[in-house]
């Protein structure tokens, strides 16, 4: 079966060093959101992470060699660090690609996003929950920030920065979605990113997809990707999805059917043709990334500890009493993630855990337990009918 690479693979040992290196710079933002993981609040907090421990953190990153990973400043709000400018000008000349995730306040102006591009980033992550302003502002928790963040979008694409733009997917959003993708056709980005929730901090008083809705909308992020750049975020599964639909489409089978979509998925769908969003082989799908919680990926939080991911909040070590090169590769919790023998319940028995193995952050947050299965993924191992190449197409993912 001649198909093309439905996952991509990372370039490099990720048992070796991360692709992705997350900095949560500050926990201090102005917005109220409603899924907040660090249930945000205003002020700065006294044991962040210093100018000098924050350069000794780039460092650390840029000792794993080369390709460096990817260095994300988030927050919380990063624009509310006076050293910011100086951070990003201090990680690119040490060799590093330094991306900053801003929340969509009255800071970013014109004048901050040009500051940005002037000291050295190469990118900017956005998020926008809702194709209205009543929708997204109302999640956000603040009434401008719909505004705010499409006029920085299309000012840091006139300053030639990449720019990602993210959506959580909640009930409130579902009809929305192709909505959305709508949006990010109309005004460019290197990616949309469907973020799935992971119920922790102020998420958890949110209502959950069910996982048939899930499923649903996995599909649907796999379809809109021949019209705009697309992924799904603490949704492992989607690799599982992209393996499925390459393996149904070479066999000439209808997908919905075989997987057992439904309505959901018929009506984003319907949406989408509506939009003009569902023109076969406008652009070639963008192949997920095989990268994981503490498996190509590490995040360190405002005061130095380090986690596999920023919605799992088991901490490996600390940056300020141990180098993040050596947390990330010795750990016993970042080399547990990275053994896919490990994982419980379905995820342990799944043809795909090598791939997939479910979101970690969600299934600690449900259970308790980082190795259990994946709550909002129902997969029966062993259920796909066509196992002979599911079998080809993992052993060439590998």
């Amino acid at each position: 079966m001649s198909t093309p690479r439905p996952v991509r693979g990372a370039r490099h040992d990720v048992t070796d060093r991360p692709c992705i290196v997350i900095w949560e710079s500050t926990r201090a933002c102005p917005l109220a959101c409603r899924h907040c993981r660090a249930a945000a609040v205003p002020d700065r907090d006294p044991r962040e992470l210093g100018t000098d421990a924050a350069k000794e953190l780039l460092d650390q990153v840029a000792a794993f060699g080369r390709p460096a990973p990817l260095f994300v400043i988030t927050g919380g709000d990063p624009f509310l660090r006076p050293d910011l400018l100086e951070l990003i000008a201090y990680g690119t000349l040490s060799g590093l690609r330094v991306a900053v995730a801003p929340s969509g306040t009255p800071t970013l102006t014109p004048g901050n996003l040009r500051a940005l591009h002037d000291a050295g980033a190469v990118g900017l992550s956005l998020s926008l929950d809702g194709s209205t302003e009543s929708l997204h502002d109302s999640f956000r928790g603040v009434p401008g920030v719909y505004r705010w963040t499409l006029d920085a979008w299309d000012t840091a694409r006139r300053l030639g920065l990449k720019v990602q733009i993210n959506t959580t997917v909640t009930r409130h959003n579902l009809l929305d979605l192709p909505n959305l993708v709508a949006l990010v056709r109309e005004h460019g980005a290197t990616v949309w990113s469907a973020f799935f929730l992971v119920p922790t901090g102020r998420g958890r008083l949110l209502d959950r997809l069910t996982p048939g809705e899930a499923e649903d909308v996995l599909n649907f992020v796999h379809d809109v990707g021949a019209a705009v750049p697309a992924k799904a975020a603490e949704a492992h599964h989607f690799r599982r999805v992209a393996l499925q639909r390459v393996v149904l489409a070479a066999r000439n089978e209808d997908h919905v059917a075989a997987l057992g979509l439904g309505p959901l998925y018929e009506r984003l769908r319907e949406r989408a043709a509506e939009l003009g969003l569902d023109v076969a082989a406008r652009r070639t799908r963008r192949p997920p990334l095989d990268i994981d919680a503490g498996r190509g990926f590490a995040f360190v939080s405002h005061t130095g500890s380090v986690h596999p991911s920023g919605f799992l909040p088991l901490a490996a070590g600390n940056v300020r009493a141990r180098a993040l090169t050596e947390i990330y590769r010795t750990s016993a919790l970042f080399t547990g993630l990275r053994d896919p023998d490990r994982l419980g319940g379905r995820c342990g028995r799944c043809e795909f855990r090598t791939v997939c193995g479910g979101s970690r952050s969600r299934a600690y947050s449900a259970t308790g337990d980082p190795y259990a299965q994946e709550p909002w993924c129902g997969y029966r191992p062993g259920s796909f009918p066509h196992q002979r190449e599911v079998a080809q197409l993992l052993l060439a993912a590998r």
